[in-house]
């Protein structure tokens, strides 16, 4: 089971303004890969953001971040150049996949800028800010996601399948 780390990125939650309808999506979602040990609201400010994640990775100990929110064209969404300014290592299957499976949906699912990547050992990936959106990527990654973490905690090392 892994530490899980949620960041809601919203200038309006972060005020009490609006209800953080997302996380308790990314909490019900992954509820079978841990517990949810962090939680945070930040405003859109990327300093804030980035400081959140070093907080979770290199303070909590975390294994698993969620953000949400942030990931759009606004000039407010730096979700993703927060991400991009603390990891070591890019994943970019994860926001492919999630914009490939959300595409099948809505064809504004391009306009996502959703990241992930590697901060020393914990996972980092991009979520939409709308609840039912979280939910769609969410399945989509799932079926790699455990196995992902299983290698990157050093739990599993083969990824090639027996013939």
């Amino acid at each position: 089971m892994f530490k899980i780390g949620i960041i809601t990125a919203s200038d309006k939650g972060s005020r009490g303004e609006r209800e953080d309808l997302s996380a308790p999506v990314i909490r019900e979602e992954v509820s079978h890969l841990g517990e949810v040990v962090e939680y945070t609201i930040v405003p859109d400010e990327q300093n804030l953001l980035e400081a959140a994640m070093i907080e979770f990775c290199d303070v909590k100990g975390v294994d698993l971040i969620f953000t949400t929110g942030g990931t759009g064209f606004s000039p407010r969404d730096v979700t993703p150049e927060a991400t991009m300014a603390v990891i070591d290592r890019h994943v970019p299957g994860l926001g492919e996949v999630m914009r490939l499976e959300s595409l099948k949906i809505t064809p504004k699912a391009m306009l996502s800028r959703a990241t992930a990547g590697i901060r020393k050992q914990t996972l980092i990936v991009n979520l939409p800010g709308s609840p039912k959106a979280v939910r769609e990527c969410l399945r989509a990654i799932m079926p790699a996601l455990s196995h992902g973490m299983d290698i990157l905690k050093g739990r599993a090392g083969e990824c090639a399948r027996k013939e």
